[in-house]
């Protein structure tokens, strides 16, 4: 009874069924699970349902990355994500294909957001002035910008976004999974087609086969994650539309500077309540709490969507890097597919000369045989007379050479008609 009573309580209150499970992390480094119900989750995030069904691990959907008024859903293989301007929304954070991602975010965002250039420029000013040592290839360092791990960054003036570094995030987590399978399948593959060309047995042949099933998934996989940066890329509305802090910021000033035009009037006209009425009430439409938020972008907000662009890029190349290995791979499987093939073909016109020599010795033998059954039947000739005694075996000499000859005489003719090499 109280299980029951406890379930009816969270279907009462919109919370999500046992399972639904979701891990909030915040920008201060907080992060907390939580049992968050679906429309619970559209108040909050100001998504509508069709966004929701594309994060749901059972479903298979395609990789996505849309920019909404108030969030920006990341489903990139492994990397489902609900980012907000101040927190993150990962689904099912128990999955041990998950937690790693939950681990990357609480690492990463709750790290100072400052550059290491800017401190050091501060530094400097501070001690009035001076040079500035060399960067060491943190994030937004310069000389290329590569941090430790080996991943893209691109040269930074300023601190990202919140949202922004909470998709980095997703994005490395994404290209360093598909990376780390590439190298592993590399290691398998190269060795395994190395082996069959030089022992074609039905094991190896078994173990290409998976091979390239293998690569044939992967490759899709990379390929559609490469097609959705792309499209991003050349996009510039969809970018636009994943400034959430700057179009918070924008609509906050505008709403601060129309109070500020309300306050400097005692009494507003009826004309300014009405047009602050209709302001408010467009706004709504994709920042409030009960709005739908389904539109991509605000009246008069045209942010600058180099950072973007640039971060996009990076991953960009990288994704584009990893599918040039398993294109190269895929090379190679087919260039071995093609010397297997080739052999086979080898050793079958080998079997097809082998059946051609034995069937002409068959039909000389044959001939040789019957000439033989002729001469054994019950029958009065003259070689069975007494004065042809001792012919028995010049005839049965004359045979086999006949044969002989005969065999001779068809091998140098099919050596020279080109059927046989």
């Amino acid at each position: 009874m109280a299980a029951a009573a406890a379930a009816f309580t969270r279907r009462r209150h919109g919370a999500a069924a046992p399972g639904a499970e979701w891990a909030a992390v915040s920008g201060a480094g907080a992060w907390r699970v939580e049992e968050v119900g679906k429309h619970q989750l559209m108040r909050r995030t100001g998504l509508p349902a069709r966004d929701l069904r594309g994060l749901d691990p059972a479903l298979s959907c395609p990789c996505s990355i849309t920019g909404r008024d108030r969030a920006v859903v990341v489903n990139l293989e492994r990397a489902r994500a609900v980012i907000t301007a101040t927190e993150v929304l990962v689904p099912a954070p128990r999955d041990p294909a998950v937690a790693p991602l939950v681990g990357n975010l609480l690492a990463r965002l709750a790290a100072s957001p400052t550059p290491p250039q800017a401190s050091e420029e501060d530094e400097a000013a501070e001690n009035g002035g001076g040079a500035l040592p060399p960067s060491s290839g943190g994030v937004g360092g310069g000389g290329g910008g590569g941090r430790d791990d080996g991943q893209p960054s691109a040269r930074r003036d300023k601190a990202l976004p919140f949202e922004f570094r909470a998709l980095e995030v997703c994005l490395e987590f994404s290209c360093k999974s598909l990376e780390q399978e590439t190298c592993t399948l590399e290691k398998e593959a190269y060795p395994a087609l190395d082996e069959l060309s030089s022992n074609v047995s039905t094991l190896n042949l078994e173990r290409a086969r998976q091979i390239k099933s293998r690569l044939l998934a992967i490759s899709g996989r990379v390929q559609k994650v490469r097609d959705e940066l792309e499209h991003l890329l050349d996009d510039d509305v969809d970018m636009a539309a994943m400034h959430l802090s700057d179009k918070l910021a924008y609509y906050q000033a505008a709403v601060d500077g129309r109070s500020a035009r309300f306050d400097t009037n005692n009494e507003p006209s009826e004309f300014d309540e009405e047009r602050g009425r209709e302001e408010d009430e467009e706004g709504e439409g994709s920042f409030s709490e009960g709005g739908n938020g389904n539109g991509t972008s605000v009246v008069g907000f045209t942010p600058k969507i180099d950072e973007l662009e640039n971060l996009l890029e990076a991953y960009f190349v990288q994704v584009d890097g990893t599918l040039n290995k398993l294109s190269t791979l895929r090379e190679y499987v087919d260039d071995t597919e093609d010397y297997i093939n080739i052999m086979l073909d080898d050793k079958q016109n080998q079997l097809l000369q082998m059946g051609i020599l034995l069937s002409t010795a068959t039909l000389v033998m044959s001939c040789a045989i019957a000439i033989t059954g002729v001469f054994g039947m019950n029958i009065t000739i003259p070689l069975y007379t007494a004065s042809t005694e001792g012919v028995f075996w010049e005839v049965t000499g004359g045979i086999v050479g006949a044969t002989v000859a005969i065999y001779l005489v068809a091998l140098i003719f099919f050596k020279r008609s080109g059927i046989l090499q």
